[in-house]
């Protein structure tokens, strides 16, 4: 069921405009709302943002709009307008945050450039997301997230050695971006507490990437070397792998802390491995990880995953398999953290989203809002604003809103 917060939320007060669609400006401003927030989407009239209409559809709306928009207010806005623009500058004007992710230019396009913005509101945050950046040689050039995840290094190494480069699946890149984006509006939050200035945050999708490819500029910069794909294993970790299981599933094997090695060897009958001092640190495994692999693999292909499984867990050995989401909503552990949250629609019908990351003890997040439709809030807030009735039928007369 949808729940309202029962205990005063973390961000309670805060009060977001998102003018951002699709992915990264809206996963941001969702985090937010998902612990008190008070978000305003504004969305083109007629249209709205196109998530709406992306992957599978119930009822005539994506099912992911329930997940990218919950706790939201809809606003729809015709920002190309001078009377669209004026509403924006207004809520600037009372706001704490606004966000936005169009390519760079499109604000200042509008008159709505966050020097402008903060001119009148010196307290307002402003988090600019795009593909390069507000700056620099490529600031111009159109920016997906499937780019940034190519630009950032990441695409270069998710593949099998010597095969196409793959996608990881998801936005990874835009989700990346977002929650980058929310460090940097907390930090901005904490600024403006002791000075009472707000500023403008600028996230680039690919730098929001790179920023987590961990060690591979250090070791391109000391050694020349650049890190290759390496599949499923973990270059320069050993052993990490996915093994075959006998029923033809995997399991994954987190063998590579010391003491674990040496489990790990004694419930697979490899003392002379776990007892060899030349495998005794990681940088001894790594340079034998081909034996140290097949020796795991023999051992996991004679056991279906269940029974494999079960054998490292008694022995604490870190392992899990490859879960389906079928996996994951049928699992316990992720009904007893509250990951699998049922929301109720509109006709009755119930939907399985994901619940709320991170746990907060004393202000944890919630759902107490679904995703609206498209305009649900426009004549709640433009009345907020101090716009009458006559005012806004005006403005919906003219298709300004909706």
């Amino acid at each position: 069921m949808n729940a309202s917060f029962s205990t005063p939320a973390a961000l309670a007060g805060l009060k977001v405009i998102e003018l951002g669609q699709l992915i990264a400006g809206p996963f941001a401003a969702k985090t937010l709302a998902d612990f008190g927030a008070e978000v305003i989407k504004i969305e083109p009239p007629g249209s709205g943002d196109p998530l709406r209409q992306w992957r599978l559809m119930l009822d005539g709306t994506s099912v992911w709009w329930q997940v990218s928009s919950r706790n939201k207010r809809s606003l729809a806005l015709d920002l190309r307008t001078p009377e669209g623009q004026d509403v924006v500058r207004r809520l600037a004007a009372e706001a704490d945050v606004l966000i936005e992710n169009f390519r760079p230019g499109a604000m200042e396009a509008w008159g709505l450039d966050p020097e402008a913005l903060r001119a009148a509101n010196p307290r307002l945050i402003v988090l600019r997301v795009s593909g390069y950046g507000q700056s620099g040689p490529y600031r111009d050039r159109p920016g997906f997230g499937v780019v940034a995840e190519a630009m950032g290094g990441m695409r270069h190494l998710t593949a099998e050695p010597g095969r196409v480069p793959v996608r990881v699946g998801v936005s990874i890149g835009d989700t990346l971006a977002a929650l980058h984006g929310v460090i940097g509006i907390l930090l901005a939050l904490q600024h403006r507490h002791a000075t009472g200035q707000g500023q403008v945050i600028d996230v680039a999708l690919y730098e929001a990437v790179f920023n987590c490819m961990e060690s591979l500029l250090p070791e391109y910069s000391a050694f020349g070397v650049v890190r290759e794909p390496a599949g499923s294993a973990m270059p320069g970790i050993a052993p990490t792998n996915a093994y075959r299981c006998a029923d033809g599933g995997y399991a994954l094997i987190a063998g590579n802390g010391d003491s674990i090695f040496r489990r790990l060897m004694t419930l697979i009958e490899r003392d002379d491995l776990g007892t060899d001092p030349a495998l005794a640190n990681n940088a001894g495994r790594v340079a034998r990880v081909g034996e140290i692999d097949a020796a795991i693999g023999a051992w996991a292909a004679q056991r279906p995953v269940a029974e494999v499984l079960h054998a490292l867990d008694g022995a604490a050995v870190p392992a899990g398999r490859i879960y389906t989401v079928a996996d994951i909503a049928a699992d316990p552990h992720y009904q007893a953290r509250g990951m699998l949250q049922q929301v109720q629609l509109e006709g009755g019908r119930t939907l399985a989203v994901p619940g709320i990351c991170p746990k907060l003890s004393a202000t944890p997040g919630g759902q107490h809002r679904n995703a609206p439709t498209l305009g649900q809030d426009t004549d709640a807030v433009l009345a907020e604003l101090g716009l009458t009735s006559e005012q806004v039928a005006q403005l919906r007369a003219r298709g300004i809103v909706s």
